[in-house]
């Protein structure tokens, strides 16, 4: 039997060994007894707990039931509002926002390329896309003069009349790839890309069908279809559609020409770069065809203007009045399309710049047009120079045209005089004389052109003697003479045909004044519509028409031909100019395409090595 705290009852007798053993044994039992009886006063005396309410664990936290209901509801509550807001804002009827309207400069910019499609020549394509127009002039080149009969369709008729000249119409081809190698995004962006590259081909087509394009000696070229002397039934003495033509149609042919080459060759070598990436073979072409005629205008036996060889009533039409700008132009795009350092060496060559006025001076200094390419010429080896810099023995002349393209860039500006200025703004490029819009809208080019390549080469500005001017000056300049164009100018008038609520009515246009109505108006019969005080029966849309006076006056009358006819040299400055300035995409110009066949410059040499006594 055992007490309570483990012990036996019994009392046992024992020596006094076993009595010390238990003695102790009793002392081992005291000491547990001690700490038992604090450990049960200690719960004894501990203060009282609350009853713990009902929880929940999860893992990292735990909350109470309570808390946890309440945050359950809140948060289905929550959802069910949200969700039927959102079923509201799905379901209920409400505006979309459209889209920004592109910017002013975009939408005349496509008006403009149309001018083109409705100045095409030949057997047109079901997918030209002017209504009044159709297939035209198909027996051009069987009357040649100068050179075996040909065929000479297609390309573009020059103006309002329906005569095609080679000179200006190679130029306004090497515009059109200038502007199209230069801003290929702006173009894809506004969908317009492959219609360019199409009225290109339309016209380097036409180009290389005036000469033999695989010979390296050629004999003539074709400068002219279509005649201009009023001493027989011709394209200006009558007034007919270019569909119901019945009266001879001489194709010119010139054995000398070193402008009309030099400005074919760059339209060609232009357009092969445009077609490179997509076309390769057609770019081969082009390049082979450029070269032959480059080769023909620097021909030392053949130095004389090509319409030296045209009878006197065609020469006042076109009149070359040199040919040394055409050979810095013509090299110039044939370096970038063939990297080929004999073309940088010729015009880099200073003597060759003296003769073509590049030293400055005269009074149509800085005027870019179908005659003089010197400006631009100029603007694109500075692009060259600023943006690749091929070195010695180039650096020099470069650095010179560069110089000029700033003299020129200045006098541009209404900070300068010198040029006039109509007192609505317009600069007076042509010193007073006709057709004075297509000189502006070069201009306007050349400056945004050059504004963009200054800020590639991340030039913030350039200097005009002690003066420096802010890049956006130029693109202020070029915007200023643009917006004159498209109307914010003293008779607010709209000088791109369909664009605006005011514009020309009566364009001096053959095809766009006769009605397309299944009755055919002879050469003397056509005439009563160019006489008639009546809008043309048909829009030709994005015409830029030749332009107001000196006072800023314009007489809307198709008999004034200085101030209401169209032409494509023109109109390939303004397309151009416009997508130069047109935000349909916020970059600039593509600044590798046009070196894309230049080799790379030679890595410099390495540094010596480190001197050892």
């Amino acid at each position: 039997m055992y007490n309570s705290w483990g012990g036996p009852l019994e009392v046992a007798a024992m020596d006094s060994g076993a009595e010390d053993d238990r003695s102790r044994n009793l002392d081992f039992d005291r000491a547990s007894v001690r700490s038992l009886e604090e450990t049960q006063q200690s719960w004894l005396l501990e203060p009282a707990k609350n009853k713990s309410k009902p929880q929940i664990d999860f893992g990292c936290m735990t909350c109470s039931r309570k808390f946890f209901f309440i945050f359950v509801c809140v948060l289905f509550a929550a959802c069910v509002v949200v969700g039927f807001a959102i079923l509201i804002w799905k379901v209920a009827p409400h505006k979309h926002s459209s889209p920004l309207p592109p910017d002013t400069y975009t939408v005349a910019f496509h008006k403009s390329l149309l001018f083109f499609d409705a100045q095409k020549s030949g057997r047109l394509p079901p997918s030209n896309n002017i209504s009044w127009r159709g297939t035209s002039a198909m027996r051009d080149g069987s009357d040649a003069i100068g050179a075996s009969p040909t065929d000479l369709t297609g390309g573009f008729y020059d103006a309002g009349d329906n005569i095609k000249f080679g000179f200006p119409g190679a130029y306004a081809m090497t515009l059109l790839s200038w502007s199209a190698i230069e801003y290929a995004e702006k173009y894809k962006a506004a969908g317009e890309f492959d219609h360019v590259k199409e009225i290109i081909k339309w016209g380097t087509d036409y180009i290389m069908k005036t000469f033999n394009i695989s010979s390296t000696n050629i004999q003539t070229v074709f400068a002219q279809v279509g005649a201009g002397n009023d001493s027989v039934s011709n394209d200006h003495s009558c007034w007919e559609r270019p569909e119901d033509m019945d009266y001879a149609r001489p194709a010119y042919a010139v054995s000398s020409g070193p402008d009309l080459g030099g400005e074919m060759a760059a339209a060609l070598a232009a357009a092969s770069i445009v077609f490179k990436a997509d076309s390769p073979t057609y770019s081969s072409k082009l390049l082979m065809a450029a070269r032959n005629i480059y080769t023909f205008a620097r021909d030392g036996g053949k130095r004389s203007r090509f319409v030296t060889q045209l009878p006197p009533g065609e020469q006042v039409f076109y009149n070359s009045t040199g040919y040394w700008d055409e050979y810095v132009w013509g090299g110039a795009w044939l370096y970038y399309a063939t990297g080929n350092s004999t073309y940088l060496s010729l015009v880099t060559n200073p003597i060759l710049a003296a003769h073509a006025g590049a030293k400055g001076g005269g009074p149509w200094f800085g005027v870019f047009s179908w005659d003089n390419k010197l400006a631009g010429a100029q603007v694109l080896l500075t692009r060259l120079h600023i943006l690749q810099s091929p070195g010695y023995p180039y650096e020099a002349q470069l650095l010179q045209y560069w110089n000029e393209t700033n003299t020129v860039m200045c006098s541009y500006l209404p900070n300068f005089k010198r040029f006039n200025r109509t007192r609505g703004g317009l600069l007076e490029l042509n010193h007073g004389g006709g057709q004075p819009l297509q000189y502006v809208v070069n201009a306007a080019f050349l400056s945004a052109l050059y504004a963009d390549y200054l800020g590639a080469a991340d030039v913030p500005s350039w200097n005009c003697g002690p003066y420096a001017f802010a890049v956006e000056s130029l693109r202020n300049f070029s915007r200023n003479q643009i917006d004159y164009i498209l109307g914010k100018n003293p008779l607010n008038m709209s000088y791109v045909v369909g664009y605006g609520n005011k514009y020309p009515k009566q364009v001096h246009h053959r095809a766009a004044s006769i009605p397309k109505n299944g009755v055919r108006y002879g050469c003397q019969q056509g005439r009563e519509w160019l006489y008639k005080n009546a809008p043309n029966p048909h829009v030709i849309e994005g015409a830029m028409v030749g332009g107001p006076n000196s006072q800023d006056q314009y007489k809307d009358h198709r008999d004034s031909y200085g101030q209401a006819e169209p032409t494509v040299a023109g109109n390939a400055g303004l397309t151009a100019a416009l997508i130069a300035l047109s935000t349909v995409t916020s970059g600039g110009i593509d600044p590798n395409t046009m070196f894309g066949a230049i080799p790379m410059a030679a890595p410099p040499p390495p540094p010596p090595a480190p001197y050892l006594p």
